[in-house]
């Protein structure tokens, strides 16, 4: 062991004591310190013997592993542990990544060892069955470290790929809607009755398990303690459990005793006429192969097709999800498609029926998806940055937007979130605008809200709040953040609350910065300057968000952060707020 101590990066399973494996055992009884997330700290506790514990909340990950590596380098047996596999979403990639930030060598600093346990996606498959047993991928819907813009994609990609997909964070209780869009982008391209696993707490006290429909999902608890197992094409649910075949029938009779292939021909080219070899082999010597003995001639038939398709030119994409359409229809595809599959040359009359077809599929498509749900499109609008009083005309331009299909979410930000599907978001975000609605994206962006000055009768900061929006309003932040304005020293619109909050009193403006609305800690924002002039306080504001912009740490709340660099834009933060005191009346 390295002088300067160890660090056991453990991962100990899904939670229970039987799932834990033996070095981790180990490796946690010859620690001298268990640093831990508070509830997985609980989980082990039966198994520590009276090492220090360093126990933390949720979103201290950082802190965690700077603790450890702090107290490794002191000498000591650090473990660090996480739930499931320490290198799947855990603390294994963090703790490298601040060892590697401070120089770390292998030869020469702090010896790491990172200790293997059972995924989730491993764990929730044995309650499911065999749901796992073909090409498979996890992706985390938290989009608390990673954009959704990526998010996204990485769904789109293993959805049009055919993976069976374990979907890891699907929910929590501010990231309700990261889930609902998965789903819709699910079902461009798969079966709404593909089957679904919803495992929460695998082999903890309170297990559950769910089987359903990529359809039905939602109309079930789904939470941070679910993990969502979705099959592939070829995903079956038979008494209750849901499995998906490796691919045995393509070669085996799975009811015979004695199989029509050898073992020793089992392995060889032509028995695999769907492979790349077997693809080459055919392209090279310009012939179809002979149609191998096998245990099903149907699938022998559908093997030399494919390789009759290839010899014609075909993408090997096309082939597959042709063979996949053919499969569920029973052997029949329309015009060219069949004609390929079929060895025929295609007629000029089903050549036409095809393309005619297909153009409709694809003008469809990028409106709907393959099945038919267009993507879900999510906004919020408001009348205006003060004025709170929506017109009957915006009203009913809502109510027709949101139609049968769509929703509308009051919220307590003054601003109405819409959910529609939607296959043109700019032309719907251009008949919000010219019905002078302010539409802003949902999630972490910067949000600048107003009183209604008095109903507009005391406006003197209404510009102020103007200018904000324009410049602020909806522009990238680490977390979401409140920029909320009050137009007098009554304050009766709470700014003070707010992440940044500004209030107008006396002809200037007093800027408040740090406020925590929510939580049994809750505690108003600090005051950090009194009398900003009007020319002024604008660009104040801007450059304490821009700090925040290049400082701030992924999902980090502006209090935190604030907390964390102790000075942003030249306002000191205080441990211990000073008391507010506000003697003013309305109209000062």
């Amino acid at each position: 062991m390295s002088p300067l101590g160890k660090l056991l990066v453990i991962g100990f399973g899904p939670g229970d004591m039987e799932h834990i494996t033996k070095r981790a055992l180990d490796a946690l009884a010859e620690s001298e310190v268990i640093i831990g997330y508070n509830t997985y700290v609980d989980l082990i506790r039966p198994l520590l013997n009276g090492q220090e514990i360093v126990r933390t909340g949720m979103t201290e990950e950082v802190s965690r592993a700077q603790e450890a590596v702090r107290q490794a380098e002191m000498g000591k047996k650090v473990a660090v542990i996480s739930s499931g596999d320490a290198g799947v979403y855990g603390m294994a990639g963090l703790v490298y990544e601040v060892l590697m930030q401070k120089g770390w060598r292998r030869e020469d600093g702090v010896e790491v060892e990172v200790v293997p346990g059972i995924s989730a996606i491993q764990s929730c498959a044995s309650l499911l069955g065999a749901p796992v047993m073909h090409d498979a991928c996890t992706i985390s819907l938290s989009d608390h470290l990673t954009p959704w813009e990526t998010i996204v994609k990485r769904v789109e990609a293993a959805a049009s790929a055919d993976f069976v997909i374990a979907l890891y964070n699907p929910r929590s209780g501010r990231r309700t809607r990261q889930i609902v869009e998965t789903q819709s982008i699910l079902l461009r391209y798969r079966d709404p009755q593909t089957p679904v696993g919803l495992v929460k707490s695998a082999y903890r006290e309170r297990q559950q398990v769910i089987v359903t429909t990529l359809e039905d999902m939602l109309n079930h608890d789904i939470g941070m303690l679910t993990t969502v197992i979705i099959g592939n094409s070829s995903t079956t649910v038979y008494d209750g459990l849901i499995v998906t075949p490796r691919g045995y029938q393509r070669k085996y009779t799975l009811d015979a005793t004695e199989q029509a292939l050898k073992p020793h021909q089992r392995l060889r080219t032509e028995a695999e006429p769907w492979s790349l070899g077997a693809q080459e082999d055919t392209l090279q010597a310009g012939a179809a192969p002979t149609t191998p003995a096998g245990p099903s001639a149907s699938g022998a038939a559908v093997a030399t097709q494919a390789t009759t398709a290839v010899q014609t030119g075909a993408a090997p994409a096309s082939l597959a999800a042709e063979a996949l359409s053919r499969l569920a229809v029973g052997g029949k595809l329309p015009g060219e498609a069949n004609a390929r599959w079929s060895g025929q040359v295609p007629t000029a009359e089903s050549t036409a029926g095809t393309l005619a077809v297909a153009g409709a599929g694809a003008t469809a498509g990028m409106a709907t998806g393959g099945f038919g749900k267009p993507a879900l499109f999510e906004v919020g609008v408001s009348p205006g940055v003060g004025n709170k009083k929506f017109t009957a005309r915006q009203m009913a331009l809502l109510a027709e937007v949101a139609g049968d299909d769509g929703e509308l979410e009051y919220t307590p930000d003054h601003q109405i979130v819409l959910r529609v599907p939607c296959a043109d978001p700019e032309e719907l975000v251009g008949r919000l605008r010219d019905e002078r609605f302010i539409v802003m994206p949902i999630g972490d962006v910067f949000k600048v809200k107003a009183c209604d000055f008095c109903n507009m009768e005391k406006d003197d900061a209404v510009p102020v709040a103007e200018h904000l929006q324009v410049v602020l309003g909806g522009l990238q932040a680490p977390k979401e953040t409140s920029i909320a304005l009050n137009g007098c020293g009554m304050a009766c619109y709470g700014a003070v609350l707010e992440d940044i909050g500004i209030v107008y009193r006396k002809g200037g403006y007093d800027l408040f910065l740090g406020g925590k609305k929510f939580g049994r800690n809750a505690h108003a924002a600090q005051p950090v300057a009194e009398g900003i002039p009007g020319d002024q306080i604008t660009d104040i504001v801007e450059n304490v968000i821009a700090e925040y912009k290049e400082k701030g740490h992924p999902n980090e709340r502006f209090h935190k952060f604030f907390k964390r660099v102790g000075v942003v834009a030249g306002f000191r933060h205080e441990d211990t707020p000073a008391t507010v005191e506000v003697n003013a009346v309305c109209g000062d």
